[in-house]
This record gives C-alpha cells, structure tokens and sequence, in this order.
C-alpha cells in the first residue's frame, strides 16, 4: 500500500497546482475532500488520486512548507501517521496500556 506523508518540518499540504489537478479548494485535503466517510483522519493519505497527483507533479505537489513523499507499505500492516513538528513517519500500531 501506498502512503503520503510529509517529510519536513511544516506540515502536509498540497500546492496549487495538486489542488487544480485534484479539482481541491485547499491545499490542507481532508476526508471530505476525496469522499471518505470515516473517523480515520489518515484514510485519505492512500487514495489513489492523492498518490498519482504525488507521484505525477513530483516537487511541485509540495505545498508550503512540505516535502511530500510516498512511503510503501505492507498492506496487512495496521498503521498510523506519526508526527513531530511536522515531521511525518509511518509507525506499525502497537497496543497499549494506561
């Protein structure tokens, strides 16, 4: 499976010219955006539009302040987006316990 992330301090955005190919009206695209009905904020970072834009534009689907990048992963792999400052990473859920 195919993941979009973020690599750089800033955070994930898209650029103008992703939106345009996209048909988005902002560069930050949620669930809605892509028709996602779920509780799952990351559910949109596989859609295979989102994906393609990345992978067709290369760097000018960043947006500000974003060096977007496309991660591979198993696709039994229960996974999350893992964030510092920015900074995304994928990272396998684990259980825990408080």
């Amino acid at each position: 499976m195919k993941v979009a992330i973020n690599r750089c301090y800033g955070g994930f955005s898209i650029s103008t010219e992703a939106q345009d190919l996209l048909k988005l009206t902002t560069s930050y695209p949620d669930n809605e955006d892509f028709g996602i009905v779920s509780d799952n904020w990351n559910a949109y970072r596989t859609d295979k539009r989102l994906i393609e834009a990345i992978e067709t534009l290369g760097e000018k689907a960043n947006g500000r302040c974003a060096e977007l990048k496309i991660v591979e992963i198993p696709d039994d792999v229960n996974w999350t987006i893992d964030k510092y400052d920015g900074i995304e990473r994928i990272a396998e859920v684990h259980r825990t316990w408080g």
